[in-house]
């Protein structure tokens, strides 16, 4: 089996409430990222994207990661882990700085970051991501890249995404036990936009709203930058539990039936049109109309819908957004939910799938590898800028290591 390091790996792990899934990246000669293994297993254990039973959230992350294994041929030691959770928040800060040499540096943005990201937090909170939105020097705003540019004193505003420390160590708890180390945890919602927009979108503005069973992650981006991020606690598992209870069939029939035959607009759905529905404890199965079904699910998703419209207009961005809405993730595979969902937002939307892969990019082409293929994209970034880092620090280590030689062949 090959080592991770010489294939030039990356690995991304996504643990959700029904299932967790691992994509395995190569990242190609040409900077491309291609998708060699991938592995599936429904998820036990997990609530609402938090762990409530570390064994069986083990069990299943160990069955996954095997899968891929096998697939991509190779030893999985570190992976790039995706988290959410009610826990999650944000929130937009400043920070300033006298610019040094009248020309701003790299030193100059790094201590510009570091001043925003020192905002107290409190002990029981984990700093996840600071995200520069843009800087301004003396009186000029709204600039995305300062370096090389003149000035007295510079200013950054960045967006700060924190989640809850307990949460955190359970769920890299879980990856540990594994024999994995976490890289890094990323926030589901910044990861599934990595993977589904493009950057036309999040210039003029665009809501991601990652639709998974337990939760909703939102991310919201307005001029090319991070505004704001929330999670809902509600999603497609509510949806589940209506149609178990208003057909009296057990949940893993309920969600069956919603995955097959379920619409989330009444007026797309005939009449005629029946279903069988198991029973509980035996009783024989009963035939009910589909359309009864689209009338079952149809108020949930308008709940749904209206509990993000309500998130944009409390973060006050709701006109700002003007590419509408993107829908990604499980729950918003539903037929009807574009129909339904630009009813209700009065605006574009569209259901995206994991786009800019190449390799086995079948395995991955459906929304509910969103989070999981981003976490690629993510950490492939992440590896790039480590490698210019380091390519960095050896330049400099081989003038000095040149000046030195020049002294002691001198004296």
């Amino acid at each position: 089996m090959s080592k991770i390091t010489e294939r030039n790996l990356v690995v991304g792990l996504d643990i959700g409430t029904s299932k967790i899934s691992v994509a395995v990246g190569e990242i190609t000669p040409d900077n491309q990222l291609s998708i060699v293994g991938v592995g599936n297993q429904p998820a036990r254990g997990m609530d609402k994207g938090g762990v409530n039973d570390l064994n069986l959230v083990i069990q299943s992350i160990q069955r996954a990661i095997n899968e891929a294994e096998l697939m991509a041929d190779c030893h999985i030691t570190s992976v790039y882990l995706g988290i959410s959770g009610k826990h999650i928040s944000c929130q937009n800060e400043n920070g300033m700085v006298p610019i040094n040499d009248k020309e701003v540096m790299q030193d100059d943005v790094d201590n510009v970051i570091h001043t925003a990201r020192s905002v107290p937090i409190s002990a029981e909170r984990r700093m996840l991501h600071v995200l520069p939105q843009e800087y301004s020097i003396d009186v000029q705003d709204g600039i995305k890249s300062p370096i090389g540019m003149s000035g007295v004193r510079m200013e950054a505003k960045v967006h700060i995404v924190t989640c809850a420390n307990d949460m955190a160590k359970n769920i890299v708890k879980c990856v540990e036990r594994c024999d994995l180390k976490a890289d890094q945890l990323i926030f589901s919602a910044l990861a599934s936009s990595y993977a589904v927009l493009t950057d036309d979108e999040k210039e003029l503005g665009i809501c991601v709203v990652d639709m998974g069973a337990g939760t909703m992650d939102i991310s919201v981006f307005t001029g090319g930058a991070l505004r704001h991020t929330a999670v809902i606690p509600v999603a497609g598992n509510q949806v589940t539990s209506d149609i178990a209870k208003i057909f009296r069939t057990p949940l893993s029939h309920a969600e069956e039936i919603k995955v097959q035959y379920a619409c989330a607009l009444r007026q797309m759905v005939s009449m005629e049109e029946n279903i069988e529905v198991p029973s509980v404890g035996g009783r024989p199965a009963r035939s009910m109309s589909r359309h009864t079904l689209a009338e079952v699910v149809e108020p949930r998703y308008h709940e749904l819908f209206e509990l993000v419209q309500e998130e944009l207009r409390e973060c006050g961005l709701e006109d700002q957004i003007a590419a509408g809405y993107v829908l990604t993730g499980g729950t918003a595979k539903m037929e009807g939910v574009v129909e339904f969902a630009e009813e209700v937002f009065q605006m574009p939307v569209r259901v995206a799938q994991p786009a800019d892969v190449c390799g086995l990019k079948e395995y991955v082409n459906d929304p509910t590898y969103s989070t999981v293929v981003g976490l690629l994209h993510y950490g492939m970034q992440a590896n790039q800028q480590q490698n210019n880092e380091q390519k960095k620090s050896e330049s400099v280590g081989s003038i000095g290591s040149r000046v030195l030689a020049w002294f002691k062949g001198e004296f």
